[in-house]
């Protein structure tokens, strides 16, 4: 179990954390089951000496989530310096994004939300996420396991001049904490809300 950590995270350092942010949690599934073993890995240094991260071009992703229990913070990440990542499926329908700011503070934190019964560039409302939260370097994994703890009050989409991708945002919260995979600890997150990048598959590479 990690050490109860009272912080207010405001990064400022930028930094990119590449594809492997999606990838630390294997394929879409329906369930948005549980991380593999391993998967608080460290990304490749290749991917933290990138070119400085910019979540959106837009200029306006962000992400923001208040944090209790085995980590207490107030997370308030603007575009710049934050990294973004989004993948989509089909069949079944649902999106994944992630969120990560690698060097803007301790602890080193991944976000990653699976949200159920998304469709391209639709509106919804009331939907299910899987939560997973990743202490990056301290192997630590909080996850909610399924998506009945968290909630999407509200979730827009706008298409941007990517061809089949968009700008998603959201706002939710959780009522039951994500608990640690392997050990003891629990971590709430009773509000989040943020703006990331997805991308929908053609029709020929549609899963």
């Amino acid at each position: 179990m990690i050490a109860r950590i009272v912080l207010h995270i405001r990064a400022q350092a930028p930094a990119a954390i590449g594809a492997a942010a999606v990838a630390v949690l294997g394929p879409l599934n329906p369930a948005w089951g549980a991380p593999p073993a391993g998967a608080a890995a460290q990304v490749a240094p290749a991917a933290a000496q990138a070119s400085p991260a910019a979540c959106l071009s837009s200029g306006d992703g962000y992400l923001r989530a208040r944090l209790a229990g085995s980590i207490d913070a107030d997370i308030d990440w603007p575009n710049s310096g934050t990294h973004c990542e989004g993948e989509a499926r089909r069949n079944p329908h649902g999106v994944r994004l992630s969120f990560a700011r690698p060097g803007g503070g301790s602890p080193d934190l991944l976000f990653v939300f699976g949200i159920t019964g998304v469709r391209e560039a639709e509106a919804a409302h009331a939907l299910g996420v899987n939560l997973t939260i990743i202490v990056q370097g301290a192997s630590v994994v909080f996850g909610t396991l399924g998506d009945s703890r968290c909630t999407i009050d509200s979730l827009t989409q706008q298409r941007l001049d990517a061809p089949d991708t968009y700008r998603l945002e959201a706002r939710g919260f959780c009522t039951q904490p994500a608990r640690a995979v392997h050990g003891t600890g629990a971590l709430l997150v009773s509000r989040f809300d943020f703006a990331g990048v997805v991308r929908y598959p053609r029709d020929d590479d549609a899963q």
